[in-house]
């Protein structure tokens, strides 16, 4: 039986296949390959069925921080354990961010640990949340709406009028319009990915 960080090192290895594969997918130039997907499609299904949660993260801090006390190991094995998470990637700055601004000594428990991250990133939620609606000039009152509702169903929707409503004032018919109504749109989905499970309001 290979040992866990091999293991963990397999499954990052895979999820920047998987990765990659879609962005191959979506690319307009497509290259003719005679490697077969499928059996790639088929162990990064396997590894979501072995899906890493969020709580074990945490606890990894706790007992790896009892051991090293050294914040950039620490960070560098919590790293690992993230990629090797399909549903945690997105989590990654946030995770290293409350490891190097948290004194970890003073948390006493892997509770602790838990709650003081949660606390963590709702604040940290909060504050990204109001620097996206200022630096895109959204509708402030709109756009909270929009991001509340994202997270709690875990996706952003373009389908409807909630995102238009969001938008600054713009006419539809300008050429920027699009290009923006898309620009926010990939922000929103990338702080969802990140916060979406980390509860706290907008």
């Amino acid at each position: 039986m290979p040992a866990d960080r091999r293991i963990q090192d397999y499954r990052s290895t895979y999820n920047d296949i998987r990765d990659w594969l879609r962005q191959e997918k979506a690319s307009t130039e497509r290259v003719e390959s005679t490697i077969d997907w499928g059996d790639v499609v088929f162990e990064v299904d396997l590894l979501k069925s072995q899906e890493i949660n969020l709580d074990y993260i945490l606890e990894l801090i706790f007992e790896h921080n009892k051991k090293t006390k050294s914040k950039s190991e620490l960070v560098g094995e919590v790293r690992r354990v993230i990629r090797a998470s399909i549903g945690n990637r997105a989590k990654e700055s946030l995770i290293v961010d409350f490891i190097n601004q948290t004194n970890l000594d003073e948390l006493g428990d892997k509770a602790g640990v838990i709650e003081a991250f949660f606390a963590f990133a709702q604040a940290e939620q909060r504050r990204e949340a109001e620097e996206l609606i200022t630096d895109e000039k959204l509708n402030a009152d709109a756009a909270k709406r929009y991001i509340a509702t994202s997270i709690k169903r875990e996706y952003a929707s373009e389908n409807g009028t909630e995102l238009n409503s969001i938008l600054p004032k713009m006419s539809p018919l300008n050429p920027q319009y699009l290009t923006k109504k898309r620009d926010v749109f990939q922000r929103i989905s990338a702080f969802v990915e990140k916060f979406k499970g980390v509860g706290g309001k907008i």
